[in-house]
């Protein structure tokens, strides 16, 4: 086990040997995510919402049946 003094030495040596991305492919990088994430939160959305209508469809059909 190591003192605090030390691991934060550690941790500061580490990061200087950590190679930083180029300004171009961090923005291009983080636009990826954005738009990938956007993407699948509205397909998540449109098929919970068909979902839901399903579910009530069956339940509108089902309602006279006394279950």
């Amino acid at each position: 086990m190591v003192g605090p003094v030390q691991y934060t030495r550690q941790v500061v040596k580490e990061a200087k040997r950590v190679r930083w991305p180029k300004k171009d492919s961090l923005v291009s990088t983080i636009l990826t995510v954005v738009v990938v994430s956007v993407f699948f939160a509205l397909l998540l959305t449109l098929e919970d919402l068909a979902a839901g209508t399903l579910l009530q469809q069956l339940q509108n059909a089902f309602k006279g049946w006394g279950i």
